[in-house]
């Protein structure tokens, strides 16, 4: 980036100490955004604690360090649902060092990853509680509560290592990211949730009757 918008002052001087360990699949079309939080999340980490794989379709045969790690009884993976633990409850639980698997990319392609790979049915699902909204704001999200992957890392890890400064220390470098894009033009981007309920919603509905209905859940705030 050029210097006048360089993030790295707003980075830490030394990488973050963890025990966690952070797996971020990424989902092929994420790694081209421009504008995409990972980079930052590993900029704040130890390589060692932040390991990033690119792809779809993930297979023991083909990624046996991933099957090896989605089969140890420490390892979470973050993916919300009614299968989901919180993840509070299972940090109280938890004295050893875990694993985390997040999945990086749209909802959609999230889902497409997290349902198509029988790896990540393996780990304990856990899911944050819906308590923050999203500083990501240059970026729409689907509601109020979603989070950047950036954001759910620093949650999760300020939960896993019962260390609140670290969810700070990660967030400071997407919000100056945001103050930067916001001071060069861009616009603040409010949640599909937020634009339906107030009626500012400027795009087509859909025709197609399963996303329809997935708009109308979230003008009535039912969980998808």
């Amino acid at each position: 980036r050029p210097q006048k918008v360089c993030l790295c002052p707003f980075l830490p001087v030394h990488p973050l100490k963890v025990s966690t360990c952070l797996y971020i699949i990424q989902h092929p079309a994420e790694e081209s955004r421009v504008l995409r939080t990972v980079p930052l999340l590993a900029a704040c980490l130890p390589p060692d604690k932040c390991k990033i794989m690119v792809g779809r379709r993930f297979n023991e045969d083909r990624y046996p360090e991933l099957a090896t790690v989605c089969r140890n009884p420490n390892t979470l993976i973050l993916y919300p649902g009614a299968e989901a633990t919180n993840l509070e409850e299972v940090a109280v639980m938890s004295s050893s060092p875990s694993v985390m698997i997040i999945i990086d990319g749209t909802w959609s392609q999230a889902k497409d990853i997290f349902y198509k790979n029988s790896l990540f049915r393996l780990p304990k699902q856990v899911q944050l509680k819906p308590s923050i909204s999203s500083q990501y704001v240059i970026r729409t999200q689907p509601t109020n509560t979603c989070l950047s992957t950036l954001e759910c890392a620093a949650v999760a890890l300020s939960i896993m290592e019962k260390n609140k400064s670290i969810q700070e220390t990660i967030l400071h470098p997407l919000q100056a990211l945001c103050s930067f894009q916001l001071q060069h033009g861009a616009q603040i981007h409010h949640s599909k949730e937020h634009l339906l309920k107030n009626g500012l919603y400027d795009k087509p509905m859909p025709k197609n009757k399963r996303k329809l209905r997935r708009m109308e859940l979230l003008v009535n705030n039912i969980k998808i």
